[in-house]
């Protein structure tokens, strides 16, 4: 009598248990560098791949980049809808975690990291 309660106790619990660890594997912390997976901060520097140093200013639906000679420029989200890809004319830059590929116009992309 006990094996037989016991049998139908775990085939009640097992559904249970199941929907118990695909809830919990939906809210784990994804794998990875946690520091890539951050969000762009308000205002980040960033070190290119030759020497130069720009700033990036995250203003929600744009970014104001300031270049090492002191030159501003904003570039809107490409597409409106996202927030790692900005650009504008010949110009962009994609944010990737502390990552930044910056084109400009009729130049080599630059790498830079923050």
């Amino acid at each position: 009598m006990a094996l037989g309660r016991t049998f139908r106790v775990t085939l009640a619990l097992c559904p249970l248990l199941s929907t118990i660890a695909c809830v919990s594997q939906t809210n784990a912390p994804k794998a990875g560098n946690p520091l890539a997976d951050s969000p762009q901060p308000r205002t980040a520097t960033y070190t290119c791949a030759d020497g130069a140093r720009i700033t990036v200013e995250n203003l929600g639906t744009s970014v104001r980049v300031l270049g090492p000679d002191g030159a501003s420029e904003d570039l809107p989200a490409s597409p409106a809808n996202q927030n790692s890809r900005f650009g504008a004319a010949h110009d962009a830059i994609v944010i990737d975690g502390r990552d930044a590929l910056v084109m400009k116009g009729g130049r080599t992309p630059l790498t830079c990291k923050r």
